[in-house]
């Protein structure tokens, strides 16, 4: 990740403005912090009792999720920036300090964690080789997320029917060409497509079958019209948040989500083909965004309050666009377009139930599959490291016991980020015994 000029100015005012939007009580990040905003800004919370609340939500993902796979990945996400901002909003009395603290926050992050991945690079045990191993399984193991789902929502049988389609797609898929170039797409990709279109298509034979069940009308008519003004009058604020979280994303140093993060490491680090992966990361943010929107959608309607990353198809963009100035144009727009879409989409949502539902299925699928794959990526990380000095068990067992501790004491450390936690102490540990001798480097 580098750090010069540019990427702190950005990171800083990207963090100065998400800050000072979660003290207006504009936009939060955290879905969860959302419903107490009003209660605050109705004056029914007092700021002491509101900011407690605040971090006691967000200190622990900031903690595991972002700390944890910012030094997995030496890439920034939302969790260890925006959670904060949350935070320093909440605090602060004052709009200009929120803003100062968000700024100062994100260039501590950006020069702490370039910094602290340099200084890894100079152990004897590689410990950043091996955590490339981390997103080995992710965009395979994403890919499956419906397959879950549908399991979840319509039962074990159309589960199994959707697991053996979306294998044999991602056996002969492949095969097929198209266009003059005989371009192919990957497995992968045709997995998850399946998959995808398996799921909507049950959803919708089950509204249209189950024609008595009406959807929810509490988006109809006039009753939150008022929230959903009090959004599009902050739309301004909101569109130079998108623009600089797509530019964050389009230079090199941010991603958006666990679904993509491992993957763009990879290629930004020069693991494979960048364009590629690149572009792999993207349709994964875009299908994980596109679950998040009931959500965020209907949290804001009920709440007035923004999501300071919109539907996150921001992330997209900024993956995308060819230059920051582009994904700077692409990410404002976006965000404008989402809010003045917000009543429309949240009239729609309470018309097909199903759909509505699906989407809660969609997030818990996503969050097993990706804590999966990772889990299995960071083993593989971890017996990396062991293999250096000979000893894979000895890896192992450091790992196991990291991961039982964990279980045991009710998991201090969330599932997400257990993986990469685990090996990177597995690292930190196997380095400390070469120093003091008692392993060796194999030859």
């Amino acid at each position: 990740m580098e750090v010069n000029v540019v990427t702190v100015v950005v990171v800083g005012a990207l963090c100065a403005v998400t800050a000072l939007l979660s003290n207006l009580g504009v936009a939060v990040f955290n879905d969860g912090v959302r419903p107490f905003v009003p209660e605050f800004l109705e004056k029914r919370m007092p700021r002491a009792e509101y900011a407690v609340a605040v971090f006691g939500i967000c200190i622990g993902f900031i903690a595991s999720v972002g700390i944890g796979n910012a030094l997995a990945t030496n890439l920034l996400n939302p969790w260890l920036l925006f959670l904060a901002t949350d935070i320093i909003g909440a605090f602060c009395p004052k709009r200009w300090l929120a803003a100062l603290v968000g700024a100062v926050w994100g260039i501590l992050c950006l020069a702490g964690i370039g910094g602290i991945n340099t200084a890894l690079t100079f152990l004897p045990i590689d410990l950043l080789g091996a955590l490339g191993q981390l997103g080995t399984y992710i965009v395979t193991g994403f890919a499956f997320f419906p397959v879950i789902a549908i399991i979840m929502q319509f039962g074990w049988q159309r589960g199994i029917i959707t697991a053996v389609v979306a294998i044999l797609a991602r056996v002969f898929g492949p095969m097929l060409t198209f266009g003059p170039t005989q371009a192919s797409i990957s497995a992968d990709a045709w997995t998850l497509l399946v998959g995808v279109v398996l799921l909507v298509a049950f959803a919708i034979a089950k509204d249209l079958k189950d024609k008595d069940r009406s959807g929810s009308e509490e988006f109809e008519g006039n009753l939150f019209s008022e929230r959903v003004g009090r959004i599009r009058k902050n739309v301004p604020f909101l569109m130079i948040g998108g623009a600089l979280i797509a530019v964050v994303c389009n230079l090199h140093i941010f991603a958006g989500s666990t679904v993509s993060m491992f993957t763009l490491a990879d290629a930004y680090h020069g693991v494979g083909d960048a364009a590629s992966l690149i572009q792999t990361s993207a349709i994964n943010e875009f299908f994980r965004g596109v679950s998040f929107i009931p959500l965020i959608a209907v949290t804001a309607i009920t709440t007035g309050v923004y999501a300071v990353a919109g539907f996150t198809f921001v992330y997209v963009a900024g993956y995308l666009s060819p230059n920051p100035i582009v994904a700077a144009i692409l990410g404002a727009l976006i965000i404008f377009v989402e809010v003045m879409l917000l009543g429309l989409i949240g009239k729609w949502l309470g018309r097909f139930p199903s759909l509505r539902d699906a989407a809660d299925n969609i997030r818990s699928a996503m969050s097993t599959c990706v804590e999966f794959a990772v889990l299995f990526g960071s083993l593989n990380a971890v017996i990396a490291m062991g293999t250096q000095i000979g000893n894979p068990t000895l890896a192992f067992a450091i790992a196991a016991a990291i991961y039982f501790v964990n279980e045991a004491t009710g998991r201090k450390i969330m599932k997400m980020a257990i993986g990469p936690v685990f090996a990177l102490g597995t690292g930190i540990i196997l380095n400390l015994l070469y120093v003091v001798g008692l392993v060796a480097i194999a030859a």
